[in-house]
């Protein structure tokens, strides 16, 4: 009587032992005995052991790490830069005496401690009486940005003529991108833009935490000041 035939074991493949590996990272710690034995190949064709190029790994990652490491602090570094701009405008708006004064603050802060070089806030109101060149109708404003106070977002990038126009006036043709921020608030409405004469300096969902934190803080503050001409509604 013949003896029963033994099944063939199944051969593995490469992907079955690095899977292996991967799930027992210590294997060679307890077979070290086969260290001698792996070899790798550099790009040069010479070959060294395994934890020699384990250790070379470690070490680019090391150095990607750092590098990333690098990175995070220079946000940090800019972001504490930020906080402290925006701490002088805050308290620069709060103690601006009226509405022209808060308007001028908010200028001239973006302008020299920002250094954007084209600001625009403009106030939406049906008369022209209190805000002077600062105010349009909402109708006007309407007509010529509508669609980008639609969403009630901030917004950055390209915009076309006619809306830098009205944004920027005589300094339109200057701007190459734009980030704006809708100015909303308990009756209160308008718009705050900054431009760049570089494309790419407010490009599409850049730096629009900081506008937005900006516009919210004018709009407070001018809504305490109550001037009864800009809070009309639509």
């Amino acid at each position: 009587m013949s003896k029963p035939t033994q099944p063939a074991t199944p051969e593995l493949n490469a992907a079955q032992v690095a899977d292996y590996l991967r799930q027992n990272p210590a294997f060679f710690v307890e077979h070290d005995e086969l260290l001698p034995e792996l070899l790798i190949p550099h790009q040069s064709g010479q070959a060294v052991s395994l934890v020699e190029r384990q250790v070379k790994l470690l070490r680019e990652r090391n150095i990607d790490v750092r590098h990333r490491l690098n990175e995070l602090m220079d946000v940090a570094r800019e972001n504490d830069r930020l906080f402290e701009k925006s701490r002088r405008l805050i308290l620069q708006l709060l103690e601006a005496p009226d509405v022209e004064e808060v308007i001028a603050s908010i200028e001239d802060s973006l302008r020299d401690d920002f250094q954007v070089p084209f600001v625009s806030l403009i106030l939406f109101s049906e008369t022209q009486r209190f805000c002077n060149t600062r105010c349009v109708s909402h109708s006007q404003a309407r007509e010529a940005i509508g669609h980008l106070l639609d969403s009630g977002k901030t917004l950055s990038g390209v915009l076309r003529e006619h809306e830098l126009e009205f944004l920027f006036g005589d300094q339109a043709e200057e701007v190459a991108s734009t980030a704006l921020a809708p100015i909303q608030h308990q009756g209160l409405h308008g718009v705050l833009a900054l431009g760049s004469r570089d494309p790419q300096q407010y490009r599409s969902a850049t730096g629009t935490l900081f506008l937005s934190y900006i516009a919210d803080a004018v709009a407070r503050v001018l809504l305490r000041q109550r001037p009864p001409t800009i809070l009309q509604a639509q």
